[in-house]
Parts: C-alpha cells; structure tokens; sequence
C-alpha cells in the first residue's frame, strides 16, 4: 500500500512538473512574438520616415535647382551703355533745385547697343523732358526714384526696334 500511494502522490508532481515548462514555453514564445511584431513597426516606420525624407530631399533639391536657375538668370547682367550726365531744373520750383543724374542702361544685344549709339540725341531728349517733368516730392522717395526708372526705360523702349532696355541703373543721383 505505501507503494501504490507513493505513485498516486508521484503522478499528480509529474503532471505539475510537467504543464510548468509547457506554460513557459508558450509564454516564451509569445512574447518573442510580440517583441518581433513592435520591432517590425518600428523598422517599417523607420523605412516610411527614410522614403518620406527622401522624397522631401528630391522636391527640395529640384526647388533648390529652380532658384538657382532663377538667381542665375537675374544675375546676368548684359551690356552697359553709360550715358552722359543730366542736369536739370525740376519742375515747380522755379529754377531753385538742381537735379543731376548719371545712368547707364542695360540691354542685352550688340544691336540694341548700336541702335542706341544712332539714336543718342533722342533717347537724351526723352530722358531730359522726363526729367524735368518731375518735382522734388516726386523723386524723394524710393518708389519715386523706381518710378522714373521704368517711365525711362518704357519710354525709350517705345521707340526701339532692334531690341529693348533691360534696366535703367543710375550711377549718381543728386539734387538740391
């Protein structure tokens, strides 16, 4: 009898013992289920982050190559004709302001600069009636000085045939 009771006693240790490591290992292997799973989000969101920047860093560097295109071709300047000092009255002030300016005009062909040479005497004439049109309040400002400068440009322009004035640059710009 103490036979049989020391395996009724034995059996239900070895049924214990033995649904032990088999818990473990499903708990073991579970969770290496879950840290695998956390691990590939956070490699597949890794992988999204690094296309997305990439993605950024090609529209950035074609936006980059644009802007430089454009600053280069604002940088490009084309030939400059100087043209000989101005002195004028101003108009409403009865002689007492003077206004002297230099400027040089900006084209971008030798035919615009040759038509220019030929045409001197009435591209001054334009700039002397434009010049003297003006008062002292109208020049003061930037927005003045700007103003003349495309009212000079447009209209020598009109009268061009063989190609156009960029900009107009004034060089020295002084009244009394």
């Amino acid at each position: 009898m103490a036979e049989e009771a020391a395996k009724e006693s034995s059996a239900p240790a070895e049924a214990k013992s033995a649904s032990k490591p088999v818990l473990l290992y499903v708990l073991v292997i579970v969770n290496m289920l879950v840290v695998g799973g956390v691990g590939a989000m956070i490699y597949l969101g890794k992988q999204k982050e690094a296309q997305q920047a990439t993605i950024e860093k090609v529209v950035e560097g074609e936006a980059q190559a644009q802007g430089e295109e454009l600053e280069k071709a604002d940088e490009f300047v084309g030939k400059m004709i100087p043209m000989e000092t101005f002195y004028v009255n101003l108009a409403g002030n009865r002689g007492n302001r003077l206004l002297k300016v230099n400027m040089e005009l900006e084209v971008a062909s030798e035919k615009v600069i040759e038509e220019i040479e030929k045409r001197k005497p009435q591209i001054r004439d334009i700039i002397i009636i434009i010049l003297s049109s003006k008062t002292f309040k109208d020049l003061e400002s930037r927005e003045g000085k700007e103003g003349l400068r495309d009212e000079i440009k447009d209209a020598v322009n009109s009268f061009l045939t063989k190609g156009k004035i960029k900009h107009v640059h004034f060089t020295e710009f002084i009244y009394n």
